[in-house]
C-alpha cells in the first residue's frame, strides 16, 4: 500500500483541505467550534479519497489550469469553424455541387489525446467524417474537393499541437 501523502507538496496539502473545508462551512451556514472540528475532519476524509480511490493529483491540475486558455481558444476556433462549414455545406448541398471523396493524410500531433481531439473535430464539423485512425494517419470523407483541400496542416491541427507544446512544458 503506497503512502497517500508521499508526492504532494505540504502547501498543495492545506490549500486543498482549506478548499474543502471552506465549502462544507459554506454549505453549514453557522461556524461552531462543532462544525469546525467536523469539518476538519470531513475535509481530511474527502481529500485523502481523492486521493486514493479518485487518483487525484494537484500537479495534474496545474497542467489542466495551463492549458485552458489555449483550450478554451481552440473551443472558440472549432465553434467559428463549425459554422463557417455548416454555411458551406448548405451551399454545396442547395446548388447540387456534392462530390464526395476519400482523403488521406497524416497528422503531427503526438498524443492519443491529440488524435482523438482532431478526429472529433473533424467529425464534428459539418461536411466531413472521420472514418478511420490509423497511428497518425487519418481517412477522412469529406463532401466535396474543397473541404478535403484544408484537412492537412489544418488550423485544428495547429491549434492542438500547441495545446500539447504547453502540455510537454509543463511535464518538464
Amino acid at each position: 500500500m503506497r503512502c497517500l501523502t508521499m508526492n504532494a507538496k505540504p502547501g498543495v496539502i492545506s490549500a486543498m483541505l482549506l478548499v474543502f473545508f471552506l465549502f462544507f462551512m459554506l454549505l453549514q451556514g453557522q461556524v461552531t467550534v462543532e462544525t469546525a472540528l467536523t469539518g476538519l475532519v470531513l475535509s481530511t476524509l474527502v481529500w485523502l479519497f481523492c486521493r486514493r480511490f479518485l487518483d487525484y493529483s494537484p500537479s495534474r491540475d496545474m497542467a489542466i489550469a495551463r492549458r485552458l486558455p489555449r483550450t478554451l481558444g481552440y473551443i472558440f476556433y472549432l465553434v467559428r469553424e463549425i459554422f463557417r462549414a455548416a454555411l458551406s455545406t448548405m451551399r454545396c448541398v442547395w446548388r447540387g455541387e456534392v462530390q464526395p471523396q476519400l482523403v488521406s493524410f497524416r497528422t503531427g500531433l503526438k498524443t492519443h489525446t491529440g488524435r482523438l481531439m482532431l478526429a472529433n473535430s473533424i467529425t464534428l464539423t459539418p461536411g466531413t467524417i472521420t472514418v478511420d485512425i490509423r497511428g497518425d494517419k487519418y481517412l477522412v470523407h469529406c463532401l466535396d474537393l474543397p473541404m478535403s483541400q484544408g484537412l492537412e496542416d489544418s488550423g485544428m491541427e495547429k491549434r492542438l499541437r500547441r495545446i500539447e507544446e504547453d502540455d510537454s512544458h509543463a511535464r518538464e
